[in-house]
């Protein structure tokens, strides 16, 4: 079983990696978890903010990054039930994918996508009732577990992921992370009790991952890393 330093020295070896230079700009989002509009779905109460912001940076030709846990496939399970809901969310991430300014990692609650077959059959095409077609939506779409923005002429480098790679039991246990997910907490959830197992909602798990993260960083110069997975906002001191 491979450690969380080695989890994560194999997600920045084995990258994506995407140039840019000083007029490139980039938007990075995490942890949205779409979901299927039910009392469950967290990403509901936000989903009209997020659909305007995502609507200016598209027009104001940013690239956009997920970070990991856009969908949420523990909780739902199928993506079509997440496309229903949030179809217009979906199109505009089709526009950003067509002029090839979108680039997807994958979480644990989205791990399933590391397989390009499955990404390839769920997420290539839906079936439209209106015109009792199948319709294009993400052809050709790659899912990584990180992605390295390298600046053309400085070299300087961000590393992305989703930053499970800190977490074991996430990582490695994930499919019965899912399965307690779909069967107890999803039903527990929507009368307000928090699932202990996910370090967002667990402040002791929370602390142990960013501890992890955070060694990481030092022991390798200081590398300049994003992640989300703990839904916590946290920043290094200045300088």
């Amino acid at each position: 079983m491979l450690s969380s330093r080695k989890r994560l020295d194999r997600a920045y070896n084995e990258a994506k990696r995407i140039p840019f230079n000083d007029r490139s700009k980039f938007i990075l989002l995490s942890d949205c978890h779409r979901g299927d509009n039910s009392f469950a779905d967290d990403f509901a109460n936000n989903r009209n903010i997020y659909f305007h912001a995502l609507k200016h940076y598209y027009s104001n030709g940013y690239e956009y990054c997920e970070l990991g846990d856009g969908d949420e496939l523990w909780e739902n399970l199928s993506f079509r039930s997440i496309l229903d809901a949030h179809k217009n969310v979906f199109m505009l991430l089709r526009a950003f994918h067509e002029e090839e300014r979108l680039h997807m990692i994958w979480g644990n609650h989205d791990m399933v996508y590391r397989d390009p077959e499955y990404v390839n059959k769920h997420l290539s095409t839906y079936f439209d009732p209106k015109t009792d077609e199948d319709v294009e939506l993400f052809c050709n779409i790659e899912y990584n577990e990180a992605i390295v923005l390298k600046h053309s002429e400085s070299g300087q480098e961000i590393f992305m992921t989703h930053g499970h790679q800190a977490d074991w039991w996430n990582y490695i246990f994930w499919r019965w992370s899912r399965f307690l997910v779909r069967i107890l907490w999803k039903p527990l959830n929507v009368m307000g009790i928090a699932d202990p197992t996910s370090p967002a909602k667990n402040y002791k798990e929370l602390i142990k991952v960013e501890r992890r993260i955070k060694k990481w960083i030092v022991d390798n110069d200081n590398r300049l890393t994003v992640v989300g997975h703990t839904h916590r906002p946290r920043f290094p001191e200045p300088g």
